[in-house]
């Protein structure tokens, strides 16, 4: 556990000198931050998903609590950003108990799709309340925090990786815990675990909530960074399938594996959003700009990340079952 903890310490120190070292270039910055946030909200997850088998398809809900939460109270109310974020996670977490006590009934793909019906219920009550924005969503124009200037991305690039610190030594924590053992006998086998005694209602719902509430702090700092908020920016089911793909490929139930997923899948989307990839065939001669191909790339490549991940996904289920992270180390 120590060795994991000084790990996690050398990263935390090295990526926090990245601001600085590359002359805090605002686009880089933002990369970053979204590569920390899908590490964090993956990793999240994988306390559900991959130490407890419970794959939840619903975290979009989560993230959304977190984010409407906080923009409700800053826009209305001028809330101290700490004293939303803590709302939010309440918010959350009362979600996840009601969410935790109807779908942990079930199990298979009966739960993964009870989950993405709780979410959908989620995204559609905050389109039908007015306190919510409805479907024009949530503006705010300026905040501010002990004098920290928020308008300037490198806070949010430490809050989030803040958080991806925290929610991975969590997962040490937990990995070499008794609820860390139960979650992996439930993962393993049910209804073995109920046989020797295990809580299974317990455990899920105690996993759930952990994760549930770090996905609500990611979606109210994301909030807060962005400045505006609809359903479609938190609460798409899109969101979901994200975090679980980035797991899955980096490695689903070990520590680095959603860290090394967003780090390859995070840019890898960014590079096909600006079509730097159709941009970089046509300049080295391969695709012609006024070819059918090259048509095709520049129209279609920007929306396609989407597709991109599901084809990695299947690659790595054929062929790396553990990950990307197999490919390094057997047991992480």
């Amino acid at each position: 556990m120590k060795k994991k903890i000084t790990i996690i310490t050398i990263f935390a120190l090295l990526a926090a000198a990245l601001p600085p070292v590359m002359g805090e270039n605002p686009y880089f910055i933002g990369v970053m931050i979204s590569v920390l946030m899908m590490a964090a909200l993956s990793s999240a997850w994988n306390i559900l998903g991959g130490y407890a088998g419970q794959y939840s398809f619903g975290h979009a809900a989560y993230f959304g609590a977190g984010a409407y939460t906080t923009m409700i109270l800053l826009s209305q109310f001028t809330l101290n950003p700490l004293l939303s974020i803590f709302a939010g996670i309440v918010t959350a977490c009362i979600i996840a108990l009601i969410t935790g006590s109807i779908v942990f009934r079930l199990r298979g793909h009966y739960f993964g799709l009870a989950s993405i019906a709780v979410a959908e219920i989620v995204r559609l009550s905050v389109l039908n309340f007015d306190f919510t924005g409805g479907a024009q969503g949530i503006l705010i124009s300026d905040v501010s925090l002990w004098g920290i200037d928020l308008n300037n991305k490198n806070p949010f690039f430490y809050g989030m990786l803040l958080v991806l610190i925290i929610t991975l030594c969590i997962i040490v924590y937990l990995r070499t815990s008794k609820t860390g053992y139960y979650l992996q006998a439930i993962r393993e086998d049910q209804d073995a675990a109920a046989s020797l005694g295990i809580n299974l209602s317990f455990y899920k719902n105690k996993a759930l909530l952990i994760s549930a509430a770090l996905t609500s702090i990611l979606g109210s700092l994301y909030a807060v960074y962005i400045r505006f908020i609809d359903t479609t920016a938190v609460l798409d089911l899109r969101l979901s399938i994200e975090i679980i793909l980035t797991a899955i490929i980096g490695g689903v139930g070990t520590l680095w594996g959603p860290v090394l997923g967003a780090v390859l899948l995070v840019p890898l989307a960014e590079m096909l959003r600006s079509n730097v990839i159709g941009d970089t065939l046509v300049r080295l001669g391969i695709v012609s700009e006024t070819s059918v191909l090259g048509i095709f790339l520049k129209e279609n490549l920007a929306h396609a990340h989407v597709l991109v991940y599901g084809i990695i996904t299947v690659l790595c289920i054929l062929y790396l079952p553990k990950g990307v992270l197999g490919l390094f180390r057997r047991d992480k």
